[in-house]
């Protein structure tokens, strides 16, 4: 596992500062929360990360790579995965179907095997299917593996969506709202499905969560957002106890 370093970076669009000299510094293994008020600027970090926003000033490693200009492709490849907020899913396809549909870039032959079904081709479907279902049952989505996603409950697709990040085996995880619209019951097997992914699993997790409890629970270090700058970090006792965030955040509540 990799360290993250953000570095002063700065995120604009026409003029606006989405993120302003943003430095942060993600150690492996742990559990590192983003929380903030709305509009903190807390997604548009993530979206750096993973790729899909390239920052106006300002680096982000993993280790000795740099991916401040990566496509979201080659963050994927750095083994840097993400569940979104907004479901990416394939609603009229199966649990297992989306779940092989994202693994597919771990299928590495060439047109004539794949054309021909053998040796390699033949070889990585069936490892890349076992992985799949390795996921299946971690995530305890047996029930539902040959479900319609758009037919299951909003809980279970939050869950499918996470399964689908894990499906890529990614050493660095991004949650984003993964409890979002959640009842209590989903919401404890989300948590425990994270803590799963960083013990069992031995992944690094950045989660963004407006769920205080919950990250107060489980997080190892938290960072504070506040109109997209880093107004507080620390363990959870010292960001519950930090005047700024009380005042920007926790005293929102």
């Amino acid at each position: 596992m990799e360290p993250l370093n953000v570095k002063n970076i700065t995120l604009s669009f026409g003029g606006l500062n989405a993120l302003s000299r943003v430095s942060m510094a993600i150690e492996p293994g742990l559990i590192t929360s983003i929380i903030g008020p709305n509009g903190a600027g807390k997604t548009s970090l993530l979206n750096c990360i993973s790729g899909f926003y390239h920052p106006t000033k300002g680096e982000i490693f993993y280790g000795e790579k740099n991916l401040t200009h990566s496509s979201p492709h080659q963050v994927t490849k750095m083994g840097i995965a993400r569940a979104f907020q907004n479901l990416e899913l394939f609603g009229g396809l199966s649990v297992l179907d989306n779940l092989l549909l994202a693994r597919h870039t771990n299928l590495k032959y060439s047109f004539l095997h794949a054309a021909l079904y053998f040796g390699k081709a033949s070889r990585l479907e069936a490892e890349n299917r076992a992985y799949v279902e390795n996921v299946i049952d971690f995530m305890e989505l047996e029930p539902y593996r040959k479900s319609i996603v758009g037919n299951l409950s909003y809980g279970i697709q939050k869950r499918v969506e996470v399964a689908r990040a894990l499906t890529l085996d990614p050493e660095l995880l991004l949650l984003d709202e993964p409890m979002a619209g959640m009842n209590i019951e989903e919401k404890e097997d989300i948590v425990r499905f994270t803590m799963d992914i960083k013990q069992d699993r031995e992944t690094t997790i950045i989660l963004v969560e407006h769920d205080l409890g919950v990250v107060m629970d489980i997080s190892d270090q938290i960072y504070v957002l506040d109109f997209g700058r880093v107004i507080g970090s620390g363990t959870p006792e010292e960001v519950a106890s930090n005047p700024k965030v009380i005042e920007a955040y926790i005293g929102e509540d």
